[in-house]
């Protein structure tokens, strides 16, 4: 019995030798009280002296205490089959999702079988595996388990086998035998069993935690050489024991190289000092890691130095104090910041270079009159005062429009155009408070009016002198109240809208003719703005026929063109009646019809470009010769009636040009129109 204990010693010393190679390895004394094998232990009850021969037993220490791995199974298997004198021995691993068991060695007839699987389904190996325990069939295996093919090709008799498991209680493999003979019923072969068993499952053990040291150590070398940031481990006297591949980039040193170097060298002198005391710092704290504030100079082996973001943290390596400093070259980041700085300090120079050029979003100019009315845009824009812009049409009303809501607290809310003369009047209530299902005929969904969609932004009402007087009064509540009620119902609706409105009429002279609100009138024009027509802007005539031809090349997909003295000075020859709009349909069509590099007005501008002397109206001739004056809104919107059919029939209803009646008028053509349409009057055929 003490042979045995002491055949086990030195086993375990042999273990101990093997496993304490590898880092983070289980302690092997109690790696042998935990490979429990299901087996009792070694007692005089199972096994004594006299069943246990010293001869038998140096061989088994002899074959197997020198090797380890594959060489260890390999001996192992032929030592067992020797000392048992049996046919066969093999030590397995199990495979758990296949079911199977695959040899480390299998020594079977005085030869090895190399690369063998086996099956556990209807087999004794089965037993052993999902029991857990030494598993023994003396005789007559085969009738025991006449599925198990390779028994029978094995001419199989007796069979013994026992499991490994792990400190969970998992099966890890297992050590089995085969014999064409009985097994003999000595207890000593057992005995013998289990002490193979246990050197082969502590041999087991001990490369599965090498495996798992190795592949931790793996994973660690991949993540540690991918990260991004340089990673130096250092010793306290700052010798580099390791550095990532970052690292290396980092400070221009090769890998062979960095192992072993003082890593001093690669720090400015302050920044080596700096850190050296943020060593001792951390030594005498209970921290394990800092920040580095305000980072650490980089001295790269080229020369070169850079600012780096850096943090320390300390561990403990056996009786060792080691250090993980961690570095980011943020060279670039400083200097992107530098550079965000300088653009922002330049944006600021080029927004007040603008603002002198008085460029507000899409309005152009430098005129005095343009300086006025951004003036005004800027001054009204931030509050909620209800803006009237009046202008002939053309002069880009809704362009100022935009502009105050572009600088207003409700800039982030929608600005709702209506355009109040191209809504039929049967329409108007609904296009601006909305409408029930059903109100009316046609009202097959409900829907919600312009100003619901505006509530909380702004809402332009283009055209506003052509509401008829019963939408002027429901408006008025709407600007008074902040509510209203939709068509088809009683249900009143709050909302915080900002209202502009734009006109090309004078309204004054409407409310004296009684075709506009007085008190609406009052309400809408708390804060007139007056867009100045563009004959009375003549400097900015080239900026803005500049600014087109841009636009248009630049959509046109070509070059942009020459914008000649002449050619500016042809435009500021003509009186543009009108105004901006005409100005970029006259630049559009020079683009489009301008080959080469200049802007050829030629063909284009009227023949005309110099101020016409305005026209007399055409007069009422009876009215006139009777000498009497219109007393009332009905005679006024005759006389204007009649005063227009005149002037149709003298152009031969004919209503824009050189001959049309809007010439003839001094209106634009859109207001003659628009003027038609709200007298009624109409070609006739």
């Amino acid at each position: 019995m003490s042979l045995i204990l002491g055949w086990l010693d030195v086993t375990v010393k042999v273990a101990c030798h093997i496993c304490g190679k590898i880092r983070g390895c289980f302690d092997v004394g109690a790696a042998f009280a935990s490979t429990t094998i299901a087996m009792p232990r070694l007692s005089e009850e199972n096994v004594s002296k006299s069943e246990v021969d010293q001869t038998l037993l140096e061989t088994i220490l002899e074959g197997t205490a020198a090797e380890t791995g594959e060489q260890f199974f390999a001996a192992l298997v032929v030592s067992l089959a020797k000392a048992l004198h049996v046919d066969g021995a093999w030590v397995t691993e199990y495979l758990q999702g296949p079911r199977r068991l695959r040899a480390f060695s299998f020594w079977l007839h005085d030869h090895y079988v190399p690369d063998y699987e086996y099956e556990i389904q209807d087999s004794p190996c089965e037993t052993v595996i999902e029991q857990k325990r030494l598993v023994r069939y003396p005789e007559n295996v085969i009738q025991l388990f006449p599925r198990d093919l390779e028994l029978r090709a094995f001419n199989a008799v007796a069979y013994m086998g026992i499991p490994f498991l792990d400190d969970r209680g998992g099966v890890l493999g297992h050590l089995a035998i085969i014999d064409t003979k009985p097994l003999p019923t000595d207890p000593h072969l057992e005995a013998v069993f289990r002490i193979f068993a246990v050197r082969a499952a502590a041999e087991l053990r001990r490369i599965r935690a090498e495996s798992s040291v190795r592949e931790s150590e793996e994973r660690f070398s991949r993540l540690f050489d991918s990260a991004m940031d340089a990673i130096v481990e250092l010793s306290e006297t700052f010798t580099i024991y390791r550095a990532n591949r970052a690292a290396l980039e980092m400070f221009g040193i090769v890998e062979n190289d960095s192992i072993g170097q003082p890593f001093f060298p690669f720090l400015t002198r302050d920044s080596a000092d700096k850190l050296q005391g943020l060593m001792r710092n951390l030594n005498d704290t209970a921290q394990q890691y800092l920040w580095v504030s305000g980072g650490l100079e980089v001295s790269r082996v080229d020369g070169k130095t850079f600012p780096a973001e850096a943090s320390l943290s300390r561990f403990q390596f056996r009786d060792e104090r080691r250090y993980t400093l961690i570095l980011r070259n943020v060279h670039d980041q400083i200097e992107a910041e530098r550079k965000i700085a300088s653009l922002i300090s330049e944006s600021a120079y080029l927004q007040e270079e603008i603002g002198d050029l008085y460029n507000f979003g899409e309005i152009l100019g430098q005129s005095r009159p343009s300086r006025e009315m951004l003036s005004y845009i800027q001054k009204v824009g931030p509050t909620d005062a209800t803006v009237l812009i009046q202008g002939e049409t053309g002069t880009g009303k809704e362009l100022v429009a935009r502009a105050i809501h572009h600088v207003s607290r409700r800039s982030t809310k929608p600005l709702i155009k209506v355009n109040c003369a191209a809504i039929p009047a049967s329409l108007v209530e609904s296009e601006f408070f909305g409408h029930e299902k059903g109100a009316f005929t046609g009202a097959t969904q409900r829907r919600i009016g312009r100003f619901g969609l505006a509530d909380n932004g702004t809402i332009f009402l283009d055209e506003i002198g052509e509401l008829s007087l019963e939408l002027q009064a429901k408006l008025l509540r709407v600007l008074q109240e902040g509510e209203f009620e939709a068509v088809g119902t009683s249900q009143t609706r709050k909302v915080d809208v900002r209202v502009i409105a734009a006109t090309n009429r004078d309204l004054q002279s409407e409310v004296k003719a009684g075709r506009f609100r007085e008190d609406l009138y009052y309400r809408l024009s708390v804060f007139p703005i007056h867009v100045p027509p563009l004959r009375q802007r003549n400097e900015d005539i080239a900026i803005l026929a500049e600014a087109f031809m841009r636009s248009f090349c630049n959509k046109a997909g070509r070059d942009p063109i020459d914008l000649t003295p002449d050619g500016i000075r042809n435009l500021r020859a003509y009186h543009w009646p009108g105004n901006v709009r005409e100005l970029k349909n006259v630049v559009e069509r020079a683009v489009i019809l301008s080959p080469g590099r200049v802007l050829n007005f030629d063909g284009i501008l009227p023949l005309e470009t110099t101020p016409p002397t305005p026209k007399a109206t055409v007069r009422i001739v009876d009215r006139s010769s009777e000498g009497t004056v219109p007393r009332t809104a009905g005679e006024l919107r005759e006389l204007e009636r009649v005063n227009m059919l005149q002037a149709l029939d003298k152009s031969g209803w004919k209503i824009s040009g050189e001959s049309g009646a809007a010439r003839i008028l001094g209106l634009a053509p859109s207001t003659l129109a628009s003027r038609m349409k709200s007298l009624g009057i109409r070609r006739p055929r």
